[in-house]
């Protein structure tokens, strides 16, 4: 009895797993590594906070290689802390493979599909988060251009980092981060 218990378990996970694929790709496209990595490339800063906790200034530098097929992320949370979070992206075929180094843990590596929908960035991928399995999603939100009375807000990226536990019966994504990158103007 337990084996097929398993088997029904296992069956329904794959089941939420292949629904959850076919229709986010229903909604959007498959891009090209070359599309994505140019976006990503300057200086940024913004706020940054993982659920329930209280925002902290970061600087987000961006790097993107010459042939476009490696992208670095370096996440620097405010002038106090003793190290900085690098995201290093690399094209692999049509998927992409994430090398994410904290200074204080191992190296930890994630394989993604890269998707865009209406200007938007999804990098989704399957894993393990708090050693339970789970759906990754790395979502580059586009933020469009805003004009105040006196300045004009240059638009950026509101880069979330989501799950959906694929043992738990909440079918849609959680958010586990939250990284506001808004353009650094150049210091003259």
């Amino acid at each position: 009895m337990p084996l097929k218990i398993d088997r029904l378990n296992f069956m329904l996970g794959l089941a939420i797993v292949l629904s959850v694929f076919s229709s986010f790709s229903v909604m959007a496209a498959k891009v090209s590594f070359k599309e994505f990595c140019p976006q990503l490339v300057g200086q940024w800063a913004g706020d940054a906070a993982k659920a329930g906790e209280i925002p902290k200034k970061v600087a987000v530098t961006g790097f993107c290689s010459h042939d476009q097929r490696q992208l670095i992320l370096s996440v620097s949370i405010g002038t106090r802390a003793p190290f900085s979070e690098t995201w290093w992206f690399r094209e692999q075929g049509d998927q992409v493979l994430l090398t994410y180094y904290d200074g204080v843990a191992e190296d930890k590596q994630q394989v993604f599909s890269l998707y865009r929908q209406n200007g938007d960035y999804s990098l989704l991928g399957e894993g393990v988060v708090n050693a339970r399995p789970a759906l990754i999603q790395l979502l580059f939100d586009a933020q469009t251009q805003t004009q105040t009375q006196t300045q004009t807000q240059a638009g950026g990226w509101e880069w979330t980092q989501n799950i959906q536990y694929l043992d738990d019966d909440i079918d849609r994504y959680q958010l586990f981060r939250g990284i506001e990158m808004t353009p650094v103007a150049p210091s003259h």
